[in-house]
């Protein structure tokens, strides 16, 4: 009577929205991923969890955790605040998804109601009014059904035995005939809150594609981080023993001190370039632990065996035509396919505002049983009432209706020129995408070829410093241009990576069920393997001139 538990109407929700989003989900995708939005507070209750336990949980300090790159995944997939949202934000479309089934479902009525009353010329009375149970339903047709039994007795409190019953059991049935009639218009609110929850299925699925692919591209980002601050520090030592060397050839007399100063100077430049790659490492580690929801106190050591094998692979060479990019992203990617299904929403719209401007003429049906009487067992079944006739509402008055069949014809257009956008967008984006990881593979030949000339210079300008067929300043040159090239060399390669993992986003083919998807093209066609790194000493390829250029040729046609 007073209603089921908070706990029993948490749980008949989860079920019913679960229940949904497993059965869209399957099939659309053929498998479920066992969607759920609880998190370690759920099932606690919100008055127990005071903001000092928050408080203290973020002082947690001096704790070392070592993650590998799956490890890192694992937990910002549980932790995350921005993939915790985007779960909430699913579960709630498919809760008003309930609601709209709810509405064509047999809803049971009950209400009973009870007090005192006295008027100035009768006795005390108790009554029991407004007593109703019953049901009522509305279908798709946009007809309505409903079945009461009420009544409503008035009782004397000062000895007299009077009282009144008043039992009626009712039946009413109104169905339109014309305007609101049809299925397709009368369900649209459920058609709508239907499409609604597959398009944020899809949403969500590239939500976790481009999450884990930020994820990825952010440990990656570490790792690079950390292989700069190993280069700046090998920098910096390689500084200091110069400065020695510099001074001893002063002290021999062999070495002007303006020259000695130019390694001096270059000491401190070294010193403080390490100094900004450590910082800038560790406040790029402070933002890594926010995203998997660490305490920022806590030691993150990063496992570097991940950029190791993506050093030993390589580019993951793309060679695709963009007009096959773009026939795979109109197919595959999911925030284009709800953009063309919502184009397909705008025609339902369109149909359903013209439907209002029709006549409204409805078929009214009803039956009825009363009695006054002090028990149930002297209903007369022929003391009833029946009714059945028409209502007829003409189109005089439109004009509401005609300005929202107006506004629905100019939603329509606006909605063609989204999706045409959409797909110039789309198209644009592989394009972009492709001349992006061209221009990537030629910076990789470049910068591999620079480094392999700096470390030659490296190897070769000490023995001619010696020698005394160098300047300092030629030794100096040589050691800040290996640094240089080192830390490009490495940028490139995860630049490489994040931009090709955003194409396989871009084009809907990323396979995220594949171990070490990343370093991997999932279902695209027409790759090539990565080349050999490039011979210092060679042309490098693929060089277009501006003629070729302004024709719209790729580098990769020059090959």
């Amino acid at each position: 009577i007073t209603g089921c538990s908070t706990g029993y109407y948490r749980n008949k929700a989860d079920k019913e929205v679960y229940d949904i989003l497993s059965s869209k989900e399957l099939r659309l995708f053929g498998s479920t991923n066992g969607f759920s939005v609880d998190t370690k507070y759920s099932h606690r209750d919100p008055l127990d969890i005071p903001a000092e336990e928050l408080i203290e949980g973020r002082k947690l300090d001096g704790t070392n955790v070592t993650l590998n790159l799956v490890q890192a995944l694992d937990l910002a997939v549980a932790n995350n605040r921005s993939y915790q949202s985007r779960k909430e934000k699913l579960y709630l479309t498919a809760l008003t998804l309930t609601l709209r089934r709810h509405d064509f479902a047999k809803k049971p009525l009950g209400q009973l109601a009870g007090g005192l009353v006295r008027e100035s010329d009768t006795d005390l009375k108790g009554k029991i009014g407004d007593n109703e149970f019953g049901f009522k339903q509305a279908f798709q047709t946009g007809g309505a059904i409903s079945l009461n039994l009420a009544n409503d007795m008035v009782r004397f409190f000062t000895g007299d035995p009077r009282r009144s019953i008043t039992t009626v059991i009712s039946a009413n049935l109104t169905q339109p005939i014309l305007r609101g009639s049809s299925a397709d218009v009368v369900a649209e609110n459920l058609t709508q809150a239907e499409r609604n929850v597959i398009y944020a299925i899809r949403d969500f699925a590239l939500f976790q594609q481009t999450f884990s692919v930020e994820i990825v591209t952010d440990y990656f980002r570490l790792l690079q981080g950390q292989d700069e601050v190993r280069n700046s520090y090998n920098n910096y030592v390689r500084l200091v023993k110069t400065v020695e060397q510099a001074e001893a050839f002063y002290a021999a007399e062999r070495m002007k001190l303006f020259q000695v100063d130019q390694a001096k100077q270059q000491r401190l430049s070294g010193r403080s370039s390490y100094i900004r790659a450590v910082q800038k490492y560790q406040a790029e580690l402070d933002e890594f632990k926010k995203e998997l929801e660490i305490p920022v106190g806590v030691h993150l050591n990063i496992d570097a065996s991940s950029l190791e094998e993506l050093q030993e692979i390589g580019l993951q060479l793309v060679r695709l035509p963009d007009r096959l990019g773009y026939e795979m992203a109109i197919t595959n990617k999911f925030d284009i396919i709800n953009e063309i299904d919502r184009f397909e929403d705008s025609k339902r719209k369109i149909k359903v505002a013209a439907d209002a401007l029709r006549a409204n003429l409805t078929l009214l049906a009803g039956a009825s049983l009363e009695n006054d009487a002090t028990d149930y067992a002297n209903f007369d079944p022929g003391n009833y009432k029946a009714s059945v006739g028409l209502e007829l509402d003409l189109p005089f008055d439109r004009k509401s209706e005609r300005n929202t069949y107006r506004a629905r014809l100019i939603e329509f257009e606006r909605q063609l020129r989204s999706l045409t956008l959409t797909l110039d967008d789309a198209r644009e984006a592989v394009r972009e995408d492709l001349r992006e990881l061209e221009q990537l593979r030629q910076n990789h030949e470049i910068q591999t070829a620079a480094l392999v000339l700096a470390n030659k210079r490296v190897e070769v300008t000490p023995e001619l410093f010696r020698a005394g067929k160098a300047q300092i300043r030629d030794l100096l040159e040589a050691q800040d241009a290996q640094l240089s090239a080192q830390n490009a060399v490495t940028a490139v390669l995860v630049d490489y990576l994040a931009a090709r993992l955003k194409f396989l986003v871009d084009i809907g083919v990323l396979n995220r069920d594949e171990d070490q998807w990343w370093l991997k093209n999932g279902q695209l066609l027409g790759t090539d393997p990565s080349p050999s790194a490039p011979d210092a000493e060679a042309d490098i390829d693929g060089i277009l001139t501006p003629e070729q250029v302004f024709e719209g040729r790729l580098a990769q046609e020059t090959k």
